[in-house]
């Protein structure tokens, strides 16, 4: 095990020998303070006589800068020991390139003869046999790789030759079951993380505790990509089986939040933009009101939708197309908005078409449905990994709401006010709490935007503030939509045409002169007459006297 550990020391963990001693048992957890000056010697005595491997890891929270002559990025590091006939001791040596103390964990998992062992044919990374997971991860996408598995042997043998045949007596019989753990929402706790890594350690407690995302065989790549989700901590970990024996090994699991802890600006702490809280924050008081008031307010309601569709389309164009910052794509998408939500209303006011505006509306509902409806576990099926088939489908379903309400346009118009407008208000409470409902929207605007997003799995948690904010969603949509059905009962379903009204009215007053407002002046001369008015205010008085002109 020391040959192992001098040979093998690259990781953000360096194994030492000498100072401080960390009695281990197998399979049983030791928290420890690592330090930058004084290494800790960890050592498991008696080990049994049928244990072949044993796997000794060790797990922190914050991932230290690595010197140069080190390779290791993560803070989920181990190594694994192939065991010689009679040995009954096993030491490693452990510190941290951190100067300050940093809390970790450890533990070391045996296994027998018949386990496969996790790694045991590397090919790619440092280690000769490497069982750690390897993590890198964008604002996007997380990916996750690793070596694949070797079959067990006995102490003293050899290994099994790796690439000896594909046959079911070789290593090609293995399967890869890839497993996913979400910590506890807003929580960045240590000793959180610390306590819940322990249940995706140990094969039996990866299964209890773990969501089973996949099954990959020999045949397939291990590499496997997740979406990327900030602030959150999320666990993953690899169970290898063997399905001749049926026994199974554990890798290493590795652990990320997806953001930095050291970094000054938009680290794990404030991970929202204030341009982001202040734009959503604006959108969703002006949701608010049209979720309980859109329908009575027609034109609102036609910019609200307006500056969503013309919103949406434009933050992709700029995105894909300019290099710009966040910040000003942001400005540009409101701007671009609030020029779409006006023209949408000019259109109305000039051609008075409810059909179409009808239509718009219910596709911004059928988008935002067909978005819940892959937010679900249907969204991770292979079959939607090829995005023909994924836009179709979402096109499918979009299309079905304005269809579906094509006879009551006033229905469509009274839940789409009430499920969007109340939408709105989810989204900007994303922008201060974390919840997994900003994902609904926020993956299918990835996936417009990334080429390679539909690689990744997008499970998210549900947790308790996801079903209180869920509630509120449906709460806010339900009174919206009840409101206003009794608020409109009686009235007209849409408000008339009103460029028809205004040209009805003009030839009204032309040719009725018994109506007062036939009379009216023309509209520049009360100008003429309101600005006479106001010079008259500035006038300087007359002196008094007499006033009237001399006559000669």
């Amino acid at each position: 095990c020391r040959k192992q550990a001098e040979k093998y020391y690259r990781s953000s963990f360096f194994f030492f020998w000498n100072a401080g001693l960390l009695e281990l048992s197998l399979g049983k957890f030791r928290n420890v303070l690592l330090n930058q000056t004084n290494p800790v010697e960890a050592v498991i005595r008696n080990i049994a006589s049928n244990v072949t491997v044993v796997i000794f890891q060790v797990h922190a929270q914050q991932n230290s800068n690595p010197s140069a002559n080190s390779s290791g990025t993560g803070v989920d590091k181990g190594l694994i020991s192939i065991l010689r006939p009679q040995q009954s001791v096993c030491t490693w040596y452990l510190r941290s390139l951190d100067a300050n103390q940093v809390l970790s964990t450890a533990i070391s998992i045996p296994y027998m003869e018949k386990d496969p062992i996790p790694g045991g044919c590397n090919l790619e990374f440092d280690l000769e046999v490497d069982p750690n997971i390897y993590l890198d991860y964008t604002l996007v996408d997380i990916h996750i790789k690793f070596a694949p598995a070797n079959l067990g042997y006995a102490r003293g043998a050899n290994p099994p030759a790796c690439d000896s045949g594909t046959g079911q007596n070789s290593r090609w019989r293995l399967r890869y079951d890839v497993y996913q753990y979400f910590l506890p929402e807003n929580n960045l706790s240590e000793m959180v993380l610390m306590s819940h890594i322990r249940k995706m350690s140990e094969v039996q407690s990866i299964k209890a505790n773990g969501v089973k995302m996949l099954t990959l065989t020999t045949d397939d790549k291990t590499n496997v990509y997740f979406s990327s989700l900030p602030g959150q901590g999320v666990i993953y970990n690899v169970i290898v089986w063997d399905p001749l024996w049926n026994t199974s090994a554990a890798y290493i699991p590795v652990h990320t939040y997806a953001c930095s802890f050291v970094d000054l600006v938009d680290n794990c702490s404030s991970l929202s933009k204030l341009s982001t809280k202040i734009f959503f924050t604006v959108l969703a008081v002006l949701g608010l009101f049209t979720c309980f008031f859109g329908h009575r307010f027609w034109k609102t309601d036609l910019f609200f939708m307006g500056f969503i569709i013309t919103g949406f389309f434009s933050f992709v164009f700029i995105t894909r197309v300019t290099g710009l910052g966040y910040d000003v794509r942001l400005i540009l998408t409101a701007v671009a908005g609030i020029i779409g939500g006006l023209l949408l209303v000019a259109s109305w006011w000039r051609f008075g078409s409810v059909l179409l505006c009808m239509l718009l509306i219910g596709l911004v509902l059928g988008f935002l449905f067909s978005s819940v409806v892959f937010f679900t576990p249907l969204g991770d099926y292979r079959v939607f990994r090829d995005d023909v088939v994924f836009w179709v489908t979402f096109s499918s379903i979009a299309l079905m709401i304005p269809v579906l309400f094509v006879g009551c346009p006033r229905i469509l118009n009274l839940l789409a006010c009430g499920i969007i407008g109340s939408y709105s208000v989810v989204l900007a409470i994303a922008c201060y709490i974390y919840t997994s409902l900003a994902y609904i929207t926020l993956d299918l605007l990835r996936r417009i935007l990334n080429d390679y997003f539909s690689r990744a799995y997008t499970n998210v948690p549900f947790q308790t503030n996801d079903f209180i904010i869920l509630a509120v969603w449906i709460m806010l949509a339900l009174s919206g939509v009840t409101v206003q059905l009794r608020r409109e009962r009686s009235e007209v379903s849409f408000p008339p045409h009103p460029y028809l009204i205004w040209k009805r009215e003009k030839e009204r007053r032309s040719t009725n002169i018994l109506d007062p407002s036939h009379h009216i002046r023309p509209l520049r001369e009360r100008i003429h007459s309101k600005l006479l008015q106001i010079k008259e205010v500035f006038q300087k008085e007359q002196p008094a006297g007499e006033r009237t002109p001399l006559l000669l």
